[in-house]
């Protein structure tokens, strides 16, 4: 049974979205290391989609995260730049890439609405962001996992492939919210239905560290939230091209 917090969801929620603020440096690149996106597990949905139909289409399902303010926010949010970084590698093939944006909904609100989802949009692939609400809210670990399994269950019987993708990674509210069981739970799932966890969490934690991004900087602009996103975008690419074996220079990347 869900519990709430006492330091109100929304406020939380605020402070867990991407604080803007001035890069550590302006040249620095956003590099991932491999073992952040490398893994055993293949889409192979988006494999025939792309060699035998030259089409791909993308659903990224989740919250506020995957969005950013601004009259320049959709073209800027990490889904559009995925769409951009796909079809520039993918030249032949016809990329979409659908956002989906639910806020306030934890992963088991999410999981019911997947088959609607699978029916309206047909995609080959969904990108499910999810875990942050559930962490806030305190939901039992168990029923967030059984809420995952459902969610993935209903995408591949639509004949979708899944990547899950877990939180953000923020150093001021990293104390306050409890992300690690439910992030645990994500990877958990992910492997035991073998598909790819595109682990943002590590990674942004990673950017932090090595002073790639400076994730505690407060700004008046977006210009941090842009460049994390583009880079989460560019990411993203790299993990579907290598899971569907869509190498640029192969035969069904050109």
């Amino acid at each position: 049974m869900n519990r709430a917090i006492a330091v109100p969801v929304a406020a939380l929620a605020a402070a867990l979205s991407l604080i803007p603020g001035a890069p550590a440096s302006e040249g620095q690149p956003c590099d991932i290391p491999g073992y952040l996106l490398s893994g055993n597990n293949e889409l192979k949905h988006v494999t025939e989609a792309v060699q035998k139909e030259k089409r791909l289409t993308i659903a990224v399902v989740g919250t506020g995260s995957s969005i950013l303010a601004g009259p320049d926010g959709p073209r800027s949010a990490y889904p559009a730049r995925l769409e951009a970084v796909l079809k520039a590698k993918l030249p032949s093939v016809a990329v979409k890439v659908v956002s989906l944006v639910r806020t306030r909904m934890t992963t088991e609100d999410l999981a019911k609405g997947m088959e609607k989802l699978v029916n309206d949009e047909k995609p080959d692939l969904v990108i499910w962001q999810t875990g942050t609400l559930d962490a806030i809210r305190r939901v039992d670990p168990d029923e967030f996992r059984a809420a995952l399994e459902e969610g993935v269950e209903t995408l591949h019987k639509g004949g979708a492939d899944v990547i899950l993708m877990n939180m953000q990674y923020s150093p001021r509210t990293d104390i306050m919210v409890p992300l690690g069981p439910y992030a645990d739970n994500m990877r958990v799932v992910a492997q035991q239905h073998e598909i790819p966890l595109f682990d943002r969490l590590a990674i942004m934690r990673h950017w932090s560290d090595i002073g790639a991004f400076d994730l505690y900087a407060a700004g008046k602009d977006n210009v941090l939230a842009q460049r994390v996103h583009d880079c989460i975008g560019r990411g993203i690419a790299s993990m579907i091209i290598d899971a569907a074996h869509l190498h640029p220079e192969s035969k069904a990347a050109q």
